[in-house]
């Protein structure tokens, strides 16, 4: 198999697969000079590979520290995070995260030298292999012609396409997607949402993706874990598998949207949110 097939390849076998990423009562938390504070409180949930699983909750409740110590840049207080049966003690080349952030790209190097700059800095691949490597990752998000280019000429959603193809060109496990569109303009960033669903439909890799904006995560994910305000505590986790860009609109969709509204704001109303919704589409955590 060559190197830019290697991996992210869909599984034929008929058993069924055991999570690739398991977070069990992880609580989070960070000091400041006066006190600790709980980003998060005994969060579980389980990634199954090829997931499109979402991290949704209001801002501050804890969901992009999650995300790093999903990454190995923070350590639970308690808890523990499982990757492919092994703990998570550290960064590694099987969890790749893309920030919201695109200056994230050494300036000085060209498109094609950003992808391929990880694969050499981690002795993943050899030149000839990396650069070919690279190559198959810009077509797949559409920047094959501007490989050549700097990018201060780019404009942010053709930044976004780097990272990400720079990020798949790993291969990763599971790929880390922190609020990666908010820093773009309406249009574009349901542009990149299609791109991205399109891209995961050819492929099929593992995202675990953190937004605080419902409809994206309804159109993103294909399943759900909602964060309480402040420490983030599971509120519920729901199956989004039936909603996309279609969806956006219709009447089911905007009615699910306030319905997890209402979750993770009106802790009373959790009964009545789970009457509402199918029981198959939801599991309610308290």
């Amino acid at each position: 198999m060559n190197a830019v097939a290697q991996g992210h390849t869909a599984s034929t076998s008929a058993q069924p697969q055991e999570a690739l990423l398991q977070v069990r009562g992880v609580s989070l938390e960070y000091r400041t000079p006066e006190r600790v504070v709980r980003a998060t409180h005994q969060v579980s949930f389980e990634v199954d590979p090829s997931d499109r699983f979402v991290l949704l909750g209001p801002s501050g409740c804890g969901k992009s520290t999650l995300l790093k110590a999903v990454a190995g840049f923070i350590q639970p207080s308690e808890g523990e995070i499982r990757l492919a049966g092994n703990q998570v003690t550290e960064p590694g080349p099987d969890r790749i995260v893309v920030f919201q952030e695109f200056d994230q790209l050494p300036p000085w190097k060209t498109v094609i030298e950003n992808v391929m700059f990880p694969l050499l800095a981690s002795r993943t691949l050899k030149r000839p292999q990396a650069l070919e490597r690279a190559r198959y990752y810009l077509e797949k998000v559409g920047l094959s012609a501007f490989a050549d280019a700097y990018p201060h000429t780019l404009s942010g959603g053709m930044k976004a396409r780097v990272a990400i193809a720079r990020a798949l060109a790993m291969q990763p496990k599971i790929l880390l997607m922190d609020e990666p569109f908010a820093a773009l303009d309406a249009l574009t960033r349901r542009k990149m949402q299609e791109e991205l669903l399109e891209l995961w439909d050819e492929v099929r890799f593992t995202l675990l993706f953190v937004t605080h904006s419902i409809e994206e995560a309804l159109v993103v994910g294909n399943r759900i874990l909602l964060l309480s305000p402040h420490p983030g505590r599971v509120r519920a986790e729901i199956n989004s598998h039936q909603y996309d860009l279609k969806s956006l609109g219709g009447v089911g969709f905007q009615q699910t949207a306030q319905r997890i509204h209402r979750l993770l704001f009106d802790e009373g109303d959790a009964g009545q949110v789970e009457q509402e919704l199918n029981f198959q589409d939801i599991r309610i955590a308290y």
